[in-house]
């Protein structure tokens, strides 16, 4: 599947506050996940395994590292959990780096939130506004993201450049 998201990661003091005021627009809750995101060695973009309760999936991605909403592209392979996909992808490429968070996952329309709780670097909220199809287009993507930073009256200082693989990386 390939996949345009716009999207942004905030640092937040209190995800419970913006999770609280998300639900005032009575988004679909997806449930909560426990999430490993093993991310392996590539020279171009990033390649994470994904394995939760509720997500499974390989996901190569590619953005730039700007502390403000941006552009990612993705090519995502759904699956179920194997153990031999993670054995092969460990020979093949490496593990870099591990994340593990506790992740709330949220929908309005095309518009995915999570409220997460990673492990060794504390509480943040991200949203993607998703064009699974490339029939929303990159303008209403934008907007999207800028409505709910807004909503949340994100702050410049609290968007996040990095991923959190990187964060833990660069720890």
């Amino acid at each position: 599947m390939n996949i345009i998201n716009f999207e942004f990661k905030a640092k937040t003091k209190s995800i419970v506050l913006l999770e609280n005021k998300l639900k005032e627009l009575n988004p679909v809750f997806s449930g909560e996940d426990h999430q490993t995101d093993t991310y392996f060695n590539v020279t171009d973009g990033r390649l994470k395994l994904r394995e939760g309760n509720i997500e499974n999936a390989l996901i190569w991605y590619k953005r730039e590292n700007t502390a403000e909403a941006k552009q990612s592209d993705i090519l995502l392979y759904r699956h179920t959990p194997d153990e031999a996909l993670k054995a092969i992808l460990k020979k093949v490429h490496g593990i870099k780096i591990i994340v593990s968070k506790k992740r709330r996952i949220y929908f309005i329309e095309n518009v995915k939130f999570h409220f997460d709780e990673v492990d060794n670097l504390g509480e943040f909220v991200e949203v993607e506004a998703i064009d699974n199809d490339r029939s929303i287009g990159i303008l209403k993507l934008k907007e999207q993201c800028s409505y709910y930073a807004a909503y949340f009256n994100i702050q410049p200082a609290d968007y996040q450049q990095n991923s959190y693989s990187d964060m833990l990386l660069n720890a």
